[in-house]
């Protein structure tokens, strides 16, 4: 069997079978729990291009809705995007963008009651709504940049609560 270690622990990595092929996880045993991630992103942006967005001067429409919407429409299709993901009925998707003076700060969160967790699909939504900023400001700013997309926290499941420690 395949281990990985992460430098705390070493388990065995679950989508691999024993000769090292690519598996789906079954889940079929775990109990059913309610389950949410909180996952977040920033969008680097020149401040004309922020200016430009509180002022509703950009190019292709508001940016800041558009990208929520992208967030949450691709949250309840992660399965579809990531091999292996499996698909999940949310039972909640949010996304909230707050402009900084140097960019975009993005927040999302995914529920469920499922046999496995909503990590992917909050990152998902974060990953999905920084492409369509990008892409709804490259008019005017081919300088932006993508950062710090990271799982925030997870609750639920056999591994109960966790979240990121504050640096």
């Amino acid at each position: 069997m395949i281990k990985e270690n992460t430098g705390l622990e070493q388990k065995e990595l679950s989508h691999l079978d024993a000769e090292g092929r690519i598996r789906m996880v079954d889940t079929s045993a775990k109990p059913i729990t309610v389950r949410t991630a909180e996952a977040s992103g920033f969008v680097k942006m020149a401040p004309e291009t922020v200016a430009a967005i509180r002022d509703h001067r950009t190019p292709k429409g508001d940016p800041l809705e558009t990208a929520r919407l992208a967030g949450i429409m691709a949250a309840k299709r992660t399965a579809e995007l990531i091999p292996l993901c499996h698909p999940l009925a949310l039972s909640h998707a949010d996304l909230q963008i707050t402009l900084q003076d140097d960019g975009a700060q993005i927040t999302s969160t995914a529920s469920t009651s499922a046999q496995t967790g909503v990590e992917m699909e909050a990152l998902t939504a974060v990953s999905v709504a920084a492409l369509t900023l990008y892409d709804m400001c490259k008019a005017i700013d081919r300088r932006i940049e993508i950062t710090d997309i990271r799982l925030e926290r997870k609750i639920g499941g056999r591994s109960g609560e966790w979240h990121r420690e504050k640096s």
